[in-house]
């Protein structure tokens, strides 16, 4: 599970042990593997949240049975992990049963889950016993668990090292530490996290734990501190952990004394420990911790409380059994003694047990784990999860916040009083670290929005195995937005100088992928088309959906809120507006559209503003307008098409903005359009025609429908459609209608479920529509601007006059999303279909998160559930209707399709503790979020 590498998978143990084990294996091992089998179980694991080291995601893993009659498992604590999981036991009968944490250890790699015994019908499992003594050099053992995924799979190998260092898996993981580790050749894979490592008498003498990417190397974690924490659980008893918040490591004596071991201290520390080859040394202090101000790294641990020591579970014990009070230390420092009176602080009060879920953050209080990373004191507020909030402003993972809206942070609570005092909308400044420069503060200015993600604080309560959570306070009134002014920068660039007024910054923030745009934050120009409105113009690749935060900065110095109005279901352009009032006297001025046609050799200027708010230009000459082929997306994301763009010789790279002539008249929309590039998502930049956007801002302004013949065309030479079999009569009509553009227009993709994928075929050639010859994509485009149409059509060598009924197309984009399950659900949007040809039936999964239902039984992105316990889901409002009263932990049958409408019936069990239902819906006001309490 989770970061253990690659394996050699042996054999399955199934009803019994498989055929080629009992062959293969002593007699000894063969009865010992079957008396233990029933005991070992795969371990489903859904991690629900970012927390601490840990991504939210759904593993798998092992664990094996200590305590029968309590249902106690023991497995890794990096599959309990620190923060709230769902998980499931499945034994080797197959029979499941739900999993409840009820421990894990602060530092080691070990944790308990319980199952109730009385949930398990058909099978008793035997109970394994731990044997902490159990292990040592040149013992043949067998890791019996959960190989990459199968039930079960026994690993040979024969234990080499009892004193191997805790092993790295890199900074701001988790990383085991203060523990020797054991070391063995046998290769165990992802999924054997947790498994028992058993010696021939049936006894567990270490649990597997993690292993080498460059060797076939296992390594064990020791059963000292195992056993002592199942005996207390077992009793009922809290398991108390001590530390000292330093860091020691394992040295040999040659090592010793060059550190400044004495003659004397090794003498005695061998003495009593004889078979030993080393002892103690400080490696870390945590800053500001108690004993910072006494050890130092170097120091050579020689006695606790006039104890002498030389191992790691001597040093355990004492600190275990003295949490809240004080040891008495001997250390050695280059030679000379020291003693020190040390407080032992309790390990479990330094481990976050709580979280704050905010803006889709995760937030805590820092970690043990991670002060030692950052080697930082045990202060501030650790960035688990940036989620919408954070990424916004490029806080990252892994950030330390110090101080929120001027106030130092501490604490999670500190955090949470913080923002308990702030508005939505209101601006506050946060600085943080980071892991990669810990002592160097950032600052970032944060925009608080509650109205996306519920707001939360989860608490962990051991004795339910959950987080229960409590709404955050909302936060006073937002405040009425207040008007300001600013004025555009001169240029000596005549050009700059006629456009300047007329360009503004557009910055789009998604909170949720939709759509299939993956991507969350974007930037571009605006182009301002109409003041008194406050309309501006930009690209779909800057506003791609409707969903989301839209920000317009004017003059680099003026930031105020948007919205999106329309968004071109067509064509790469969306509409977006901002209240006048906000600007006050600034001296916005709409842009003049040019009413000549651009063609090839034109002399224009590139204009546009790039991320550092300045206004550029470059002068350049149209190349040609050719007809835009993008290819289709994988993830069903828009793509522009019947489109005849702009091309400029030698472009500027990465500047979107206009096309302007010499006067600064717009010639043409310089967009970015999103292209598929592998499995990538790429972009280029073309001119759309001002034509083509001047009926936009006709659209938008006089609230006109927006019909579409819903089929995809292309260009086909005159030549090409006479081979066809185009009649002379009709090559000539073409001819006459465009003697310089000597072309048909052929279909080429049909949208489905439209009027016209049941009328047309792939491959018309469309000559004229209501009598009237067209040859371009914009005459087509005008000409279909009614209900329907008569097509006049060329097929199969044959003139046919078809009528084809035109759909009306919303411009409001996406108006609603369903989270459910952790998956992101929305009815099936027209790239579906316009991409596809499939028809737009069902609700389309356009998101899941890890660690939820959704990922845990494979309800994938880009399939559509067409079915909920056989109910048919045509769209949301039939969705929400079959899971309304639905309750937590009931399983679901679901019946998906995927692109090719091939059907897949799969089962998914709710889990409303951490996945709550809720919608979103956007209104004139809005958009305004509910819980569906009823699914």
């Amino acid at each position: 599970m989770l970061r253990h590498v690659r394996f050699l998978i042996t054999s399955l143990i199934g009803a019994g042990l498989a055929s080629n084990v009992a062959a293969e294996t002593p007699n000894g091992w063969n009865k010992t593997l079957q008396n233990i089998a029933s005991g070992v179980v795969s371990i489903r694991v859904d991690s629900t949240r970012a927390f601490d080291t840990d991504w939210n995601s759904s593993t798998q893993a092992t664990g094996f049975v200590v305590d029968a009659e309590h249902g106690l498992i023991v497995t890794n604590r990096h599959v309990v992990t620190p923060g709230p999981v769902t998980a499931e036991a499945v034994f080797r009968n197959n029979e499941e049963v739900a999993l409840t944490p009820v421990y894990r250890d602060p530092v080691h790699d070990f944790g308990l889950f319980r199952y109730d015994p009385s949930k398990l019908r058909y099978i008793e499992p035997t109970e394994l016993s731990l044997d902490p003594r159990g292990a040592r050099i040149g013992r043949e053992i067998r890791v019996v668990g959960n190989d990459a995924g199968e039930q079960l799979s026994i690993l040979a190998g024969t234990i080499a090292r009892l004193d191997r260092r805790a092993p790295a898996y890199g900074r701001g993981k988790y990383n085991d530490f203060n523990t020797y580790y054991l070391q063995a050749a046998s290769g165990t894979s992802g999924g054997s996290s947790g498994s028992p490592v058993i010696g021939i008498d049936g006894k567990v003498v270490a649990l597997n734990a993690g292993g080498s990417t460059q060797a076939a190397s296992s390594f064990f974690l020791p059963l000292d501190r195992v056993a002592r924490a199942v005996d207390l659980v077992r009793q009922g008893e809290s398991v108390s952990r001590g530390t000292l918040q330093t860091v020691f490591v394992a040295e040999p004596y040659d090592e010793l004394r060059r550190l400044g071991l004495t003659e004397d201290a090794e003498a005695k520390i061998r003495a009593e420990f004889p078979d030993n080859t080393g002892s103690l040394v400080v490696t870390q202090v945590i800053p500001d911790s108690p004993a910072d101000a006494m050890l130092e790294p170097g120091d050579i641990l020689l006695r606790v409380n006039d104890r002498w020591l030389a191992g790691f579970v001597e040093l355990a014990d004492v600190l275990d059994s003295n949490v809240g009070q004080r040891v008495v230390l001997d250390v050695q420092r280059g030679g000379v003694a020291h003693r020190f009176d040390v407080p032992v602080t309790d390990l479990h009060g330094i481990s976050p047990a709580s979280y704050v879920h905010f803006g889709d953050a995760i937030v805590h209080s820092l970690s043990y784990q991670q002060a030692r990373h950052y080697n930082r004191p045990l202060t501030g507020v650790y960035v688990a999860n940036p989620g919408y909030i954070f990424s916004t402003v490029a806080v990252p993972r892994g950030a330390i916040i110090t101080e929120f809206a001027g106030k130092s942070v501490a604490t999670l609570e500190d955090f949470e009083a913080v923002l308990a005092t702030l508005a939505d909308g209101t601006r506050a400044p946060i600085r943080y670290v980071t892991l990669d420069s810990p002592q160097t503060e950032n600052l970032r200015i944060l925009r608080i929005e509650r109205r996306w993600f519920p707001s939360q604080h989860c608490l962990r309560n051991d004795a339910l195995g959950a987080w229960p959570c409590r709404t955050l306070a909302g936060g006073p009134p937002p405040e009425t937005p207040t008007p300001a002014s600013t004025e555009f920068s001169p240029s000596d660039d005549p050009v700059e100088q006629a456009l300047a007024a007329s360009m503004v910054l557009v910055n789009f923030d998604m909170p949720y992928s939709v759509s299939g745009v993956g991507d969350r934050h974007f930037y571009g120009t605006g182009l301002i088309v109409d003041v008194e409105r406050g309309l501006v113009v930009v690209d779909r690749n800057t506003v791609p959906v409707a969903m989301g935060d839209v920000t317009l900065t004017f003059a680099g110095s003026l930031e105020i809120p948007g919205r999106v109005e329309y968004v071109h279901p067509l064509h790469n352009l969306t509409m977006v507006s901002y209240d006048p009032a906000l600007i006050g006297a600034t001296p916005v001025r709409a842009a003049q559209l040019s009413q000549r046609t651009a063609k090839a050799g034109d002399d224009v200027w590139v204009v546009g503003l790039g991320g550092n708010h300045r206004l550029s230009s470059q002068k350049t000459v149209i190349a040609s307008l050719d007809a835009l082929a993008l290819p289709t997306t994988r993830t069903m994301r828009f793509r522009d098409t019947n489109l005849e763009a702009i091309s400029v010789v030698n472009a500027p790279g990465n500047v979107d903005g206009v096309l302007a002539d010499a006067r600064g008249r717009v010639a043409a929309l310089w967009s970015s359009f999103a292209a598929q590039s592998g499995n990538n998502v790429t972009q280029i930049y073309r001119g759309i025609p001002v034509d083509v956007v001047r009926d936009f801002v006709e659209l938008v302004q006089n609230s006109q429908d927006l019909y579409s013949l819903e089929a995809e065309l292309g260009y086909t030479p005159l030549a090409t459609a006479r081979k066809l079999g185009l009649s002379d009569d009709w090559s000539k009509k073409l001819e006459r209608h465009d003697p310089r553009r000597r072309q048909v227009l052929a279909v080429t993709r049909l949208v489905g479920g439209s009027p016209a994928a049941e009328r047309l075929r792939i491959g018309d050639l469309i000559l004229a529509i209501d009598g009237e010859v067209v040859n371009t994509f914009r005459e087509l485009e005008r000409a279909t601007q009614r209900p329907s149409v008569t097509l006049s059509l060329w097929r199969n060598e044959q003139f046919e006059e078809i009528e084809v009924a035109t759909v009306a197309l919303p411009g409001g984009g996406i108006d609603r999303i369903v989270v459910w399950a952790g998956a992101l659900l929305q009815d099936t949007h027209r790239e579906v279909a316009a991409q596809r040809g499939i028809e737009p039936h069902g609700v389309y999964v356009a998101f899941f998160n890890y660690g939820s239902p959704a990922t845990r039984y494979g309800l994938w992105g880009g399939r559509r559930i067409i079915e909920i316990d056989g109910v048919p889901t045509p769209n949301l409002d039939a969705f929400v209707d079959a899971v309304a009263g639905k309750r937590d932990r009931e399983s679901l049958r679901v019946k998906t399709l995927n692109f090719n409408d091939a059907v897949e019936v799969t089962t998914l069990k709710l889990d409303e503790r951490y996945w709550p239902a809720y919608e979103l819906t956007r209104d004139d006001d809005g958009w305004t979020r509910r819980s569906l309490g009823g699914t």
